[in-house]
């Protein structure tokens, strides 16, 4: 889960969580809680993206995907937006030597202009759970008219799948993630959103799809028609 972001064009927008006191900590308090889980999730597409050149980083936390994006692929260029200063000032660290092809934006991603960007791939990890399906929608139709045609969407998260594990055991870890960020960083979103719904209500069709411990965590190849 990373930071939330305010909502567009409603009069009293939801403030955005604080993950700022969490940037150093981040990848222990995942190890911790996960192992290499998350990770694993996080790269489980990353040999498939050489080609790509025009990336867009949305809430990748303290950016060790990002950076290992750079290491692999020299020709990639990569916009970073996040609301934390503090997990993008680690990205940066961690860029290391290919720094000068990463651009950070230390916005609310719901206020977020693309411009006149033309991604052809972006990547979400942990990130959309901090949105409610509606958000998520909006968010959505924006990346839309900021990619290519095809162009890929990864996105890693967790799920409470059917049956008995996903009802005794895989919604309760996520309550209780929801419970802790919350209380860590003002996280007030409190339930998964359908992201499927809304990726696909924007044109977004699933490709791909990888699921880890029992379903909890999964990683997915969306692309733009």
């Amino acid at each position: 889960m990373r930071a939330a972001v305010s909502g567009v064009g409603r009069a009293e927008p939801r403030r955005a969580a604080n993950f700022d006191g969490l940037a150093r900590i981040y990848r222990w308090m995942e190890y911790a809680s996960f192992g290499p889980w998350l990770r694993r999730c996080r790269c489980a597409f990353l040999p498939e993206l050489e080609a790509c050149r025009r990336a867009l980083a949305i809430g990748d936390g303290d950016g060790r995907f990002t950076a290992r994006l750079l290491a692999g692929n020299p020709t990639v260029e990569v916009d970073a937006v996040d609301a934390s200063a503090a997990m993008l000032r680690a990205l940066e660290r961690r860029a290391g030597a290919n720094r000068e092809r990463l651009r950070v934006a230390c916005i609310d991603a719901r206020k977020w202009d693309a411009r006149d960007a033309k991604y052809d791939l972006v990547m979400t990890h942990f990130f959309l759970d901090c949105l409610t399906t509606e958000e998520v929608r909006e968010l959505a139709a924006k990346v839309r008219g900021a990619t290519h045609e095809g162009a890929r969407w990864v996105v890693s998260e967790f799920a409470v799948p059917a049956g008995w594990f996903g009802r005794l055991v895989a919604r309760p870890v996520v309550l209780l993630l929801y419970a802790a960020f919350g209380w860590m960083t003002g996280l007030r979103v409190r339930a998964l959103p359908d992201h499927s719904e809304a990726l696909r209500s924007c044109g977004f069709v699933l490709k791909r799809r990888r699921a880890w411990l029992g379903g909890l965590l999964a990683s997915e190849m969306w692309r733009r028609c």
